[in-house]
């Protein structure tokens, strides 16, 4: 305990890995950026350079490029004929370019990785259902089979009043004048 204590007074205190360290006051700030209106910039940039348009504009720049410093008078001319100036800006344009189309295809496949698991969820719970579905339905199947239908009672029950009108213990009338006809269900 004595030995932390002076290690600690005299700057040599051994840092602890279960806690951050100390923020150091800066003499310049680091710039601070919202990833997400970078990421979506670097989408609507990879977008644009992917249309007929930016491949419009980008031809018509470099054919003016050519154009002026091939035609115009040599005092004009910025960029002589190996338009090692020209290559400069092409070289430096698509440097920046690559960059921000890997940052928009990183973003898209992130999001497809998201929706991918959504949809993977969605069918295990689909598939849930379903197997829930076929056991209700193969149990309802089992319940029916196990019910007597309607005419099935009837047909049944006809047979015991003929049994029983062929023994003599019911009169002959009795069977005629049951109700059978009158009452909608027994028909």
């Amino acid at each position: 305990m004595a030995s932390e204590n002076r290690r600690e007074r005299s700057g040599f205190a051994r840092s602890r890995l279960d806690q951050p360290r100390e923020t150091r006051r800066r003499l310049l700030r680091r710039p601070s950026y919202d990833p997400e209106v970078f990421g979506s910039f670097a989408e609507s940039f990879a977008r644009f350079m992917g249309t007929a348009r930016f491949l419009g504009y980008m031809t018509a720049f470099v054919l003016i490029w050519l154009l002026w410093n091939a035609v115009v008078p040599p005092s004009w001319k910025f960029d002589a004929y190996p338009y090692i100036f020209l290559t400069l800006i092409l070289s430096l344009q698509a440097s920046y370019a690559a960059p921000l189309i890997l940052l928009a295809q990183n973003r898209q496949e992130d999001r497809d990785r998201v929706v991918t698991e959504q949809d993977r969820q969605a069918n295990t719970r689909a598939h849930a259902d379903m197997e829930f579905l076929a056991r209700e339905m193969a149990s309802l199947r089992m319940a029916i089979g196990e019910v007597a239908t309607r005419d099935y009672v009837r047909s049944e029950l006809r047979s015991l009043l003929n049994e029983l009108e062929d023994r003599g213990h019911l009169p002959p009338e009795a069977s005629e004048d049951s109700g059978d006809e009158g009452h909608p269900d027994r028909r």
